[in-house]
């Protein structure tokens, strides 16, 4: 069962159920000049904009300010170089206080090519043993006021040192932050963001060598209208292709170690994850996998339910603990960005990249599915000829039921609406378009013009 949760665009950490091969990266390509956000074809206005924009190679991190902390590579990121300050947390998850040593990266100011109401952050990083990371959020509002700064997550890819969060109540009475999301509490009112900076600061053990270290950090800034419904889009280029991603089925994971949102029966956003991380080659080592009881099928599911686990959120649902968890595997970038459309997820497809949505609907909304959620992850892995979507859809049954046709129509809308009506008659959110994004850190050249018309490098 899903959890209110007041400004999160959707609930996407459970399902609320009404019935019961490796793809190779290539080598890497010169990077090209970046336009702002995701690039529409000229004298197109775009009335829903997503700017996306990362800082991740050598000019992005000399761009910031450090305080303490020193650019490696060949990978470039940010590691602690020499600490600047000790500081005590009390994790609230746990009431266990340490001292920690801290250093700084914030981001030059990122002027945003069209106001947003909505901002999710995301980042790839590895956190060692002894180490974590926190990721916050300000900016300026289009009336030139400034917001505070906004813890976007607590973030550590084990969870002995500190449990993974997210941060509730956080808020100015014009913005606030609805579990990994920024969001204007009155969009009617015209008031957007028109700017924001990114800060990370990197925690280790006191007097040790250890550190984390961040290759990628960014944000998806955009401004969805309100809408019910959406104009489908025409089938395209990715009519007919379909993608070999693993299947794997939630289901069969209920009852399983309920500390992490009541068992497999919300796991839909881990086992998507889980379903791609594996599509490129990855996946957990027996090692890792030793907690799992051996008798369950599956077991990197139940891995990845863990550690993508809020403990704030109570759920494992958040959208950039996900993107991060993803990261964690060797050679993987992820990010958590808006399409404008199925044909955006065409192209994608086309290059070899799955797509995680995030979707909402009745039972009677989405023809094949037989459910209906308030909230629910699956990977877009491919088209058939007449253009409707292949999904790898978790819950189902079992992993043989897992593959799924739906009706293109049907489809964008329950994913690309920002608004929808419940059972009960009532106004809910939608996720406008809200989609993971896993692919290699040296991908092939038709990849990297994919994700560069969406603005991603």
């Amino acid at each position: 069962m899903t959890r209110p949760t007041p400004r999160r665009t959707v609930l996407t950490a459970a399902l609320a159920v009404a019935a019961a091969t490796t793809a190779p990266p290539a080598s890497a390509v010169p990077l090209t000049a970046r336009p702002a956000g995701n690039a529409r074809p000229a004298g197109n206005t775009d009335d829903a904009p997503v700017d996306h924009h990362s800082w991740t190679s050598y000019a992005d991190w000399c761009s910031g300010t450090a305080e303490g902390t020193r650019l490696t590579g060949p990978r470039y990121g940010i590691v602690i170089g020499r600490p600047t300050s000790t500081v005590v947390y009390t994790d609230p998850h746990t009431q266990q206080t340490s001292s920690w040593e801290t250093a700084v990266w914030t981001s030059p100011v990122r002027i945003l090519p069209h106001p947003a109401g909505e901002v999710v952050a995301s980042w790839n990083a590895d956190t060692p043993a002894g180490t974590w990371i926190q990721a916050e959020l300000t900016g300026t509002y289009t009336d030139g006021t400034a917001t505070p700064w906004y813890v976007m997550g607590r973030w550590a890819s084990g969870d002995a040192d500190i449990r993974r969060t997210s941060l509730d109540g956080q808020g100015d009475g014009r913005s606030s932050i609805g579990t990994d999301t920024f969001s204007i509490d009155t969009p009617e009112s015209g008031l957007r963001l028109a700017s924001y900076r990114l800060r990370l600061t990197l925690y280790r053990e006191p007097g040790t060598d250890l550190t984390p270290v961040v290759w990628r950090t960014g944000a998806m800034a955009s401004d969805i209208p309100d809408r019910f419904t959406v104009t489908g889009s025409v089938p395209g280029e990715g009519a007919g292709a379909e993608l070999p991603v693993p299947r794997y089925s939630q289901e069969i994971h209920k009852g399983q170690y309920p500390e992490y949102d009541n068992g497999g029966e919300a796991w839909c956003s881990p086992t998507s994850s889980q379903m791609v991380i594996e599509y490129w080659g990855r996946k957990p080592t027996a090692e890792q996998l030793a907690w799992v009881d051996p008798s369950y099928a599956d077991p990197q599911v139940d891995h990845a339910a863990r550690f993508t686990y809020d403990a704030q959120y109570q759920g494992c649902g958040n959208w950039p603990f996900n993107a991060a968890y993803a990261a964690t595997y060797c050679g993987l970038n992820a990010v958590v960005t808006r399409l404008h459309s199925l044909n955006d997820a065409e192209r994608l497809i086309r290059a070899g990249i799955p797509v995680i949505t995030s979707q909402s609907f009745l039972a009677t909304e989405l023809d094949g599915a037989g459910y209906g959620t308030s909230g629910h992850l699956m990977v877009v892995v491919g088209f058939t000829p007449e253009g409707d979507v292949i999904a790898n859809d978790p819950a189902s049954t079992d992993d043989t039921a897992v593959r799924r046709i739906y009706q293109r129509s049907e489809f964008e809308t329950v994913w690309l609406r920002t608004k929808r009506y419940n059972a009960a008659g009532q106004i809910r959110s939608g996720s406008g378009g809200v989609c993971y994004l896993y692919w290699p850190v040296k991908p092939s050249p038709l990849q990297r013009r994919a994700l560069a018309g969406l603005g991603i490098y």
